[in-house]
């Protein structure tokens, strides 16, 4: 059946409500937006402080070898705001679907005409809005607290990286919200999930010391892209593919397959859990 205009607009009409409902919230608890800002810097501080404590002042020069560039603060603040954006694009969706599932309003939106993917996106895009604002902060006041320069290279090509990576990210989300759906569990999946994604994406180093299976891994794995991408256009330590632009194309291959493979999974999982379990079961 097509999709008529008045179904688009109550379509994205349902989205930006969700979105406007989440930022309504929380704008009510600025706490979490100063903890949001302050975890990348204290997460990548670590690091950087074990470092000059190992390396003294030939920390910079031992980092090169591997990394390309002797700035390893900046290099670890880059890894540890991307980090925070794709943390909370998992944790948001996840919860949200939790949530629903917990309070039964889940099941009432299955009533409705709107499909849940667009409530989904209203979740995303108040996710997106919330992660790289928080990340940007984190970004410019770490730089600033660690003793580097923030606006160093070329940061609007960070940023296209950044953005583009955005739409693979948030399929992956629906990949997961899939899994939460049918184990009807978040907060162990989450705990578990968001360090094997540290792990993968290199927050704190190059993934080529990575063993070749895990690095074989890594390359499918979109924020892999977005973090090397922007740590190239920043710190200039060379592109998987050595220029921006094939990388950027791959990411855009990501952009293709990622919403193709999430929103079929994600239906597909949802569907099996209505017809066999129901969604109020826990």
């Amino acid at each position: 059946m097509a999709v008529t205009s008045p179904q688009i607009r109550n379509n994205f009409s349902a989205l930006l409500a969700s979105t406007r409902t989440r930022l309504l919230i929380i704008s009510r608890y600025p706490g979490q937006l100063v903890s949001d800002i302050l975890v990348p810097i204290v997460i990548a501080a670590m690091p950087i402080l074990l470092g000059r404590a190992v390396g003294g002042e030939n920390a910079g020069a031992i980092f090169a070898q591997n990394t390309g560039t002797e700035n390893y603060v900046a290099y670890m603040i880059i890894g540890s705001s991307v980090f925070s954006i794709v943390s909370l694009a998992f944790w948001h969706v996840a919860w949200w679907l939790r949530w629903e599932m917990e309070t039964g309003t889940l099941e009432t939106l299955y009533l409705t005409p709107t499909e849940r993917v667009w409530i989904a996106g209203g979740t995303a895009l108040y996710s997106m809005t919330r992660g790289i604002l928080t990340a940007l902060i984190a970004y410019v006041v770490g730089s600033f607290l660690l003793g580097v320069n923030p606006f160093q290279g070329e940061l609007l090509l960070a940023l296209l990286f950044i953005y583009v990576g955005l739409i693979p990210l948030y399929s992956m989300t629906l990949l997961f919200g899939a899994v939460v759906l049918k184990l009807k569990e978040a907060n162990a999946l989450i705990n578990l999930m968001q360090w094997g994604i540290g792990f993968l994406m290199g927050t704190y180093y190059p993934i080529t010391v990575l063993p070749p299976l895990a690095r074989a891994v890594a390359y499918l794995f979109p924020p892999t892209w977005m973090t090397n991408g922007a740590r190239s256009a920043i710190l200039g330590i060379g592109y998987f593919f050595d220029t921006w632009y094939l990388d950027l194309a791959m990411l855009g291959v990501f952009v293709i397959i990622g919403p193709m493979i999430g929103l079929w999974v994600f239906r597909k999982v949802e569907t099996n859990v209505r017809k066999n379990e129901g969604v109020g079961i826990f």
